[in-house]
């Protein structure tokens, strides 16, 4: 693969630039695996629908040709569970999970990111170990749930889902 360069401009990056080293979808770390991908996750309903609206640029389009989104503001009745599951950036900010430089939206948008080839590996390590640290939804729903009862602990679900983990199928 060819190294290609992205230049993204929308409101919270401008003329930030990275490097596709890798094929979208393609050789991930050993200890990362999604359920979903970006594309499957907003087309489910995440994050209330307000996320990305200003960067459809950045991504392939057809990631947002059945995307549940909200460009004026956050819905949760467009998330899949219909459950109020974000916390505002600012706690994010506030707790360090952000990497303002490289992706200051958070873990998704360095989700996105990763999926279509971008690799940080400093970067990777650490939000790689906090997508394995949401593995105790999925613990808890398995613990307190009848397999294939999606109405049980909806709101944990609708965790899972924003962390690309497919809270349908427990």
């Amino acid at each position: 693969m060819q190294n290609k360069t992205i230049t993204v401009k929308d409101k919270m990056q401008k003329s930030y630039k990275y490097i596709l080293t890798e094929p979208i979808g393609k050789n991930f770390d050993p200890q990362f695996k999604p359920e979903l991908t970006p594309k499957q996750m907003l087309a489910l309903g995440v994050f209330g629908g307000h996320y990305m609206t200003d960067c459809k640029k950045e991504f392939p389009k057809d990631w947002f040709t059945r995307a549940k989104i909200n460009p004026k503001e956050h819905d949760d009745s467009l998330n899949y569970f219909q459950k109020h599951a974000s916390q505002p950036l600012k706690v994010w900010r506030q707790k360090g999970w952000i990497n303002e430089k490289h992706d200051p939206r958070g873990w998704f948008q360095w989700y996105c990111r990763y999926y279509m080839g971008r690799r940080l590996p400093e970067e990777d390590t650490k939000q790689i170990k906090r997508w394995r640290a949401i593995k105790r939804h999925l613990a808890q729903v398995q613990k307190n749930c009848r397999i294939g009862d999606i109405v049980c602990r909806p709101r944990q679900r609708q965790v899972l889902l924003h962390w690309a983990y497919d809270g349908r199928k427990i």
